[in-house]
């Protein structure tokens, strides 16, 4: 095969892969998530303008810090009305770390605010009498059934997490489960809306993979407007 022949073949198939944004609000480690992506094949940029969202195979809502503020900034951004959009066009959303609290009704953090109520349910304090919180580090996940976002990762695999504060899904809605004082949801799933309290970024091979099905389920998913 020619050079030109191959260089074709590279831009084709990067064409085809699904182009995944990571929504910038000013709160989230953006790169690391981005360069995760990139890393297992998907196309990935980061960005929250309209056309952006709107052009975009698959969401992902990151976030780091407080609730209130973060929800904030989505409202000044516009970025609530957009991801409502979106996720009721069948685009495939993914909240990490605080980005699965924001998918929630409210929370109860500083004073509590609203959240963007793709998923319902509240988000609490984690219950963690005697235990330090923050709760920093390694923990198994169960999976509570199976999902396409967790195809291939066994139930029990470690996933790193930092939090205070966990979300509160119906069983129906709730995904994964790990404990550090109680055992509290860790991932949820609802339709083409999901979301992980763990770091998959920060989380070797097995939050590679739960990023690589995420970008398949973009893949398969209503093309974008």
């Amino acid at each position: 095969m020619s050079e030109a022949s191959r260089a074709a073949g590279g831009r084709a198939a990067e064409e085809a892969a699904p182009l995944i944004l990571v929504l910038d609000y000013g709160m989230g480690n953006l790169r690391s998530v981005e360069k995760a992506l990139e890393h297992v094949g998907a196309r990935a940029a980061i960005g929250a303008g309209p056309d952006e969202v709107r052009g975009a195979d698959g969401l992902i809502l990151p976030g780091v810090g407080a609730f209130p503020r973060a929800m904030e900034r989505i409202r000044a951004t516009g970025l609530d009305e957009l991801i409502a959009e979106r996720a009721a066009a069948g685009t495939p959303v993914l909240g990490i770390c605080l980005g699965l609290q924001l998918l929630f009704e409210r929370s109860e953090e500083l004073g509590g605010a609203a959240g963007l109520g793709l998923l319902p349910g509240a988000v609490t304090k984690l219950d963690a009498p005697g235990l330090k919180v923050p709760n920093i580090g390694w923990a198994p996940v169960h999976w509570e059934r199976e999902s396409r976002l967790t195809e291939g990762i066994p139930s029990e695999t470690p996933f790193y997490l930092v939090h205070s504060f966990v979300a509160r899904p119906s069983a129906e809605d709730t995904l994964g489960t790990a404990e550090y004082g109680e055992r509290f949801a860790c991932a949820a799933e609802r339709g083409n809306v999901f979301g992980v309290q763990f770091h998959p970024e920060k989380s070797s091979a097995a939050g590679l993979r739960l990023l690589a099905n995420f970008a398949e389920i973009c893949a398969k998913a209503p093309a974008a407007a």
